[in-house]
């Protein structure tokens, strides 16, 4: 049998042979880049700054017919996550604040290769999760855990696909990261509290997507004006959160605190369906197949497909080929 054709006339075999190389050069030629742009030594760059000149530098010393495109940039704490697109696929490229240097492959140093592949191993085997009618599927978080948002932005549409089929909670587990974290943390249980769950991830889209409450840290004057210009939009009554942070916040949040403690969760994100612990990838259609595989009769939304692309960690909206990561123990 003739070889069929594929792209201008080169045979399928060798142009799938040949896309693959591409595939492989890019990444070797990523990792090795060193960028070096106009810089104040020390100072942090601004995030859409470092990923101009990081799309610029690839476009003019590495792919010089500029088909490689900016998707987002992430502030992880200490580096940037450029994410390139390149042939429709998405490439990471990690860049230190200072802009000066970048590498294509970072190592989450508390969670060791070894530990990522069983981990891994543990995401493709079926969870040991005990099935039910209506399924429990709890998100434990750090509120400015960039690996917690990250998991937030993909749960979200899994929420507004099967709150009416499952009961889908997002619990706080304390404040590793300072007492700003808290002041989150109670807000958004207020939130909960007072307006229910549809509100609170309506809240969180938004929360999560400002890059520039990211910025401000724990500085409680730069955020709080931010935070509260998201709640008018969405009908939150900024006075009427405030007066529950005074008030029932701090119950909520040991209730929530309790709850970790009670399943030893110090980690965030961490899944639960049904009480049990399970991996996945934090994609919203890995994460509404674990759901859905705890229904002792999956319901009919089960059946739709949600996106399989994970999103950037941190603040910002886009897509990230990075699905691991947490903070705390």
């Amino acid at each position: 049998m003739a070889e069929q054709p594929g792209i201008q006339g080169i045979p399928r075999k060798k142009l799938n042979v040949w896309m693959i190389v591409s595939a492989v050069l890019l990444i070797a030629l990523l990792a090795a880049i060193i960028i070096k742009p106009t810089s104040i030594s020390g100072k942090a760059v601004a995030d859409n700054d470092v990923g101009k000149k990081t799309i610029d530098f690839i476009n003019t010393y590495l792919v010089p017919d500029g088909n490689i495109t900016l998707s987002s940039v992430s502030d992880l704490g200490s580096l940037y996550e450029v994410n390139t697109t390149y042939q429709g696929r998405v490439v990471p490229i990690y860049v230190t604040k200072d802009g000066k240097y970048s590498t294509q492959q970072v190592w989450d140093m508390a969670n060791p290769p070894k530990a990522q592949a069983q981990a891994d191993e543990t995401a493709a085997a079926p969870a040991n999760v005990t099935k039910s009618e209506k399924p429990k599927a709890e998100a434990f978080v750090f509120s400015y855990c960039p690996y917690g948002l990250q998991f937030e932005k993909a749960l979200s549409p899994v929420y507004g696909l099967l709150k009416d089929k499952a009961d889908i909670n997002i619990v706080f587990i304390g404040a590793m990261h300072g007492e700003y974290e808290k002041v989150e943390s109670l807000r958004q249980l207020c939130v909960l509290k007072e307006y229910g769950k549809d509100k609170l991830f309506e809240y969180l889209d938004k929360f999560n997507a400002d890059k520039a409450i990211g910025t401000c840290g724990k500085d409680a004057n730069c955020s709080l004006p931010l935070v509260e210009a998201l709640m008018g939009p969405i009908s939150i009554d900024k006075d009427k959160i405030e007066s529950c942070m005074s008030s029932d916040a701090e119950a909520l949040y040991s209730a929530d605190n309790a709850r970790a403690t009670s399943l030893g969760i110090g980690g965030s994100p961490t899944f639960v369906i049904n009480g049990a612990k399970v991996q996945v990838s934090r994609t919203p259609e890995d994460i509404k197949k674990a759901i859905c595989n705890a229904f002792t009769e999956s319901p009919e939304e089960c059946s739709q497909t949600l996106s399989t692309s994970a999103a950037t960690a941190g603040f910002g909206s886009g897509t990230s080929a990075s699905s691991g990561g947490g903070c705390g123990a």
